[in-house]
């Protein structure tokens, strides 16, 4: 019997199509319907899963190994320290969760009904005279100097390493009268201890002492106790509160609340725990009720020190205090080289400098963060962040652009120091290769910016000025970086290094080739020149109708910096740099450059964009730009000012170039930038010089002096003094004078002030804006030494 034949292809087909005539004629129809309706669903499900993705980018940290492997304990000698730089005198470790430790004190003749006259945070509405610390190593002791008029109070501090757990450190606070005002008036000081909700630990008054200290234990520190001690003067009373307070951002707050009226004395009412069940303080504070002149110690003592040889108070303090003084003396000699000045300007030089140093803080928190993508403002991810702060009163937290100037001068004291700073910023990248620009990270430095600038927008940059640190250090401490340590540190953060440059290579990238823009202005904002906050130069002007065609310059310059910088790295840790020289050659190719930004008719370097000069600001019927005469694309080339000298700030103008010599002539010319105090920030000839951007909004970045930038442009000045050229003898002459202008004003304003200042005005001298702003004014002390 055979097998039955398969039928032959056609065969086949006369069946399927016969089967397929008595399927009713829907059936395949519906069978399709199905295929698309399931395609979509799927397409649907991978759009919002895309969707999701992109959502959680801004909040995703960085893919890659954290650059900060050592901190806390790992690094003893700087665990504890004055990291809470916007408390006039303030204690905490490296810890996410560290206990605080301050002081507080007022005087109670002067005492407002609404807590004026009640001192915690530096705030320039307390109106200090005078305050800062005058000697401060970063790392193992301080001086400081408050001069609340007409007193002054001193704040020393000492560490000693010691046991497993951070070892000890011991305070001094002196009070008394100044120019002999004063004798005999009443003080109260309070100092305090408190710990978080996060902590993990305890605190308790102790109570069998002469004066109640505190007594305490957390995971990272072990046990501890506080010790106080009355050192000189007359003590009228003591008083102690234990409470379990609101939060660190509160201390203040909780302390003045539970002040009682006792015999017309100010006390605090002691163990308020007691009094509610379930309670356990978080708050341990000791008021020392004295007469001026007095003294007192505070002194922490770690239980593991388990040798400690001595307590560090008293003659121990004093001895110990004595040889840190020393040797903070003769290494700042050894660094900064200043015996051309006077005793009394070197005395300067090291308040500025230690107040900078002084103002390193340790924050931990979550910033707030939004993109294209998320509906509403999203939390970072919680992470700590060393940092220097601009301003104790004004800006106690961290800036991204600030810090690169900030590093220039630490990595001169310290490079370990700078490193671990730096590294510390990188880790806060995202997947990205985006960092937020404004870091406010936990209550204390929440409490003080306004809601509308805590947000951060991915999109948004910040003049990337680490590389300028990178150079710097490159430049004068290339050595120093081939140590394994550093080396290490600089192999971490080479993978950041490249996503941060790329993000801004590829994100802030202009419409045509080799041109940049900062992203961000709103053209709908009701300003006289709508602001571009993520250049740092905030309402400098720019194009007056911001477009997607705009071409800045100076980010054109960050950015071949930034090519240039990790050109550098690549050789230092033997990996192919060469799509960086290539940026880097293209970017410096001042052909290139001319026909982008050059304007033969304004004879300067100048933004590019939808333009017009003939604008007004009217404040009826509401706040309003009025455009008098419409904008043309072309160079913004009526503006001169800081913006028109980045190619020279990076130094990529031959030494023969006739621009060059422009540039040198107008820096020169009282007209334009020229003052006896230093180089403002926008020409007098300039359509919008001193010009307000709104009712409400002074200006800032259109006529004052900024430090920063004479530093740069003393930097591009020295170098063209130092490089053969027909400009070279020009270039020496203008950097001399302007150098001896700028130091003379900054020191002439501290002497009168008290302060170094965040700029300073062009007509006068006169310092302005926040004070004291030991952030990149502090440059000065590198200006004296002619270090670039």
């Amino acid at each position: 019997m055979s097998k039955p034949r398969k039928p032959l292809h056609s065969e086949r087909s006369k069946k399927h199509a016969q089967n397929d005539a008595k399927k009713p004629p829907e059936e395949g129809f519906k069978f399709s319907l199905k295929t698309i309706v399931t395609l979509i669903c799927l397409g649907v499900a991978c759009c919002i899963g895309y969707k999701g993705y992109l959502e959680t980018r801004v909040n995703t940290p960085f893919d890659s190994n954290k650059v900060v492997v050592k901190s806390g304990l790992a690094v003893p000698e700087r665990y504890w320290g004055s990291y809470r730089p916007g408390n006039y005198f303030g204690f905490k470790t490296r810890e996410p969760y560290s206990p605080v430790m301050g002081l507080m004190w007022y005087f109670p003749r002067r005492l407002g009904a609404g807590g004026e006259g009640f001192r915690h945070w530096c705030e320039q509405g307390d109106g200090l005279s005078k305050y800062g610390w005058q000697l401060h190593d970063g790392k193992n002791f301080g001086v400081q100097e408050l001069n609340d008029d007409p007193f002054i109070l001193t704040t020393e501090f000492v560490k000693r390493q010691g046991g497993n757990h951070g070892g000890d450190w011991s305070a001094r606070i002196t009070v008394k009268p100044k120019e002999g005002f004063g004798r005999g008036e009443l003080v109260n000081l309070v100092f305090y201890t408190g710990i978080e909700s996060g902590t993990r630990g305890r605190i308790s008054p102790t109570r069998n002492t002469e004066i109640p200290g505190v007594v305490g234990e957390t995971q990272e520190l072990g046990q501890f106790v506080v010790r106080y001690a009355n050192t000189s003067g007359q003590l009228k009373g003591i008083s102690y509160l234990s409470v379990e307070g609101k939060g660190l951002h509160l201390l203040k707050e909780t302390i003045m609340s539970t002040l009682r009226v006792q015999k017309n004395r100010l006390v605090l009412p002691g163990d308020l725990t007691r009094l509610k069940e379930g309670t356990v303080p978080n708050l341990v504070a000791t008021q020392f009720e004295a007469t001026v002149p007095f003294q007192f110690e505070v002194s922490f003592e770690s239980g593991s020190f388990v040798d400690r040889p001595n307590s560090l108070t008293e003659d121990v303090f004093t001895r110990e205090l004595n040889e840190r003084i020393q040797a903070f003396h003769e290494k700042f000699e050894n660094t900064f080289n200043l015996t051309e000045y006077s005793l009394e300007e070197i005395n300067f030089a090291k308040a500025v400098f230690s107040n900078l140093i002084g103002g390193i803080g340790y924050f931990y928190g979550a910033s707030r963060v939004r993109s294209d993508h998320t509906k509403t403002p999203v939390p970072y991810w919680k992470a700590p962040l060393f940092t220097a702060v601009p301003s104790r009163s004004f800006f106690p937290r961290g800036f991204l652009w600030d810090e690169g100037f900030h590093g220039l001068l630490l990595a001169a004291w310290d490079l370990d120091l700078e490193l671990d700073i730096m590294s510390h910023w990188f880790d806060l990248m995202n997947i990205e290769g985006w960092i937020p620009r404004e870091q406010i990270l936990g209550q204390e430095a929440l409490a003080k910016v306004p809601e509308e600038f805590v947000t951060q927008t991915n999109t948004n940059a910040n003049p990337p000025t680490f590389f300028l640190t990178l150079r710097f250090i490159m430049e004068n401490y290339a050595d120093r970086l081939t140590e394994e340590d550093r080396l290490g540190a600089l192999e971490r953060l080479y993978p950041r290094l490249v996503a941060w440059f790329d993000w801004f290579n590829n994100s802030q990238t202009g419409n045509i080739g080799g041109s940049y823009r900062w992203k961000g202005r709103d053209p709908a904002a009701p300003e006289l020149n709508p602001k571009t906050m993520a250049s740092g130069f905030d309402d400098y002007p720019r194009a007056s109708h911001p477009t997607s065609e705009e071409r800045h310059l100076d980010l054109r310059c960050w950015i071949l910096l930034g090519a240039a910088t990790l050109a550098d790295i690549t050789k230092i840790l033997s990996r192919s740099g060469g799509k960086y020289w290539d940026t880097y050659h293209y970017l410096s190719d001042t052909s290139l450059l001319d026909r982008l930004h050059w304007s033969e008719a304004g004879g300067r370097y100048a933004d590019y964009g939808l333009h017009t000069d003939d604008v007004a600001f009217k404040t009826r019927p509401q706040p309003h730009r009025v455009v008098l005469t419409d904008p043309t694309p072309r160079l913004v080339d009526s503006v001169f000012g800081y913006v028109s000298l980045f190619p020279f700030f990076v130094h990529i103008l031959p030494s023969n170039s006739i621009k060059l010599q422009k540039i040198l002539t107008d820096l020169r010319n009282p007209q334009l930038l020229w003052t006896p105090y230093g180089l403002r920030s926008l020409a007098k000839n300039s359509p919008l010089y001193n010009k307000w951007n709104t009712e409400h909004d002074p200006p800032y970045w259109r006529s004052p002096i900024w430090i920063n930038m004479n530093y740069l442009t003393l930097g591009a000045l020295h170098y063209y003094s130092k490089l053969d050229g027909p400009y070279q003898s020009q270039a020496r002459i203008v950097y001399k004078q302007l150098r001896s202008n700028l130091i003379n004003n900054i020191f002439k304003e501290y002497k009168k002030t008290g302060y170094v200042w965040e700029h300073y005005n062009d007509k006068t001298g006169a310092g302005g804006g926040s004070h004291p702003f030991t952030g990149w004014t502090s440059l000065v002390v590198l200006i004296m030494a002619e270090m670039y």
